[in-house]
């Protein structure tokens, strides 16, 4: 699947409304802006609609794709032999001492599909993504992106990932993360570290990173949509925070984790373009 089949694949997509409205206020001048991917800078079609849902909507395209690929498996097996490798490759992890462990995609699905090639197992992987878990960029990504290179010392990111998340910006943006300004040494994936949301273990790496450059913690502003996943642990390293509020389907309140119970973010914003008002 070339990159012009892949952007074929990926139909526009519009965020739904919140009842929040934006505001807070900065208590410094912000040097570095982090931020989070998944239900943030890119509308996630699949909000908390449960693995099902998805497969009785989407039954017939997984279907052609198991086709394309010669896989002799029933759609229903497929998905439960899924679900179970990554339950055990975080069961795994866990008593290796990760809190919230997190498998590299492509290494589950090549001992699925039982397959040696990692290019074929990875296009599978994209193409599997691309029906499950649509995505699209939030309105004026490319604006707010292109408005922080001039306001902002670093750009970062802190996101749940695998290897085809970066990718999204070049499908939609037509330019990776470091032609996008992104500095390469603020990456930080929990693929590549086996660490995942809500842990705080990838915003301490970018802390110490940040530290080394000579920016203070609190000097950085992270932007994430969910109160358990991105403001909390942000919260806990000494970042300041944003609450993205602009799609429904991402946005994740968590009133009733008592981990959130005293966290509240600094700001609350709707539209991406809004962060440019803070930096």
């Amino acid at each position: 699947m070339n990159k012009e089949e892949i952007q074929s694949a990926l139909k526009q997509m519009s965020p739904q409304p919140t009842t929040l409205q934006p505001g807070g206020k900065l208590k410094q001048k912000i040097e570095c802006l982090m931020l989070d991917i998944y239900g943030t800078l890119f509308i996630s079609a699949s909000g908390d609609i449960g693995i099902a849902r998805k497969v009785s909507k989407n039954a017939w395209k997984l279907e052609q794709l198991l086709r394309k690929f010669s896989i002799q498996i029933p759609v229903e097996s497929l998905l439960a032999d899924f679900s179970n490798a990554i339950e055990r490759e975080h069961e795994k992890l866990k008593q290796s001492g990760i809190d919230y462990p997190e498998i590299k995609i492509e290494e589950i699905w090549k001992q699925i599909l039982d397959k040696d090639d990692l290019d074929q197992v990875k296009t599978f992987a994209v193409e599997f993504e691309i029906i499950v878990n649509p995505v699209y960029p939030m309105p004026h990504l490319t604006e707010m992106l292109s408005g922080c290179k001039n306001r902002v010392k670093l750009l970062g990111i802190i996101s749940n990932a695998q290897f085809f998340t970066p990718l999204l910006f070049e499908w939609f943006l037509g330019a990776g993360l470091t032609e996008l300004g992104f500095d390469p040494e603020l990456i930080f994936f929990s693929y590549q570290h086996k660490h995942a949301k809500p842990s705080a273990f990838l915003f301490g790496l970018a802390a110490d990173q940040l530290e080394m450059k000579g920016i203070h913690r609190k000097a950085a502003l992270y932007v994430g949509n969910d109160m358990l996943n991105d403001i909390y642990p942000a919260h806990a390293v000494g970042f300041s925070t944003a609450l993205f509020a602009g799609d429904a389907r991402s946005l994740r309140m968590r009133e009733n984790d008592p981990r959130c119970k005293d966290v509240a973010p600094d700001l609350v914003i709707t539209d991406l373009i809004q962060i440019l008002d803070h930096v």
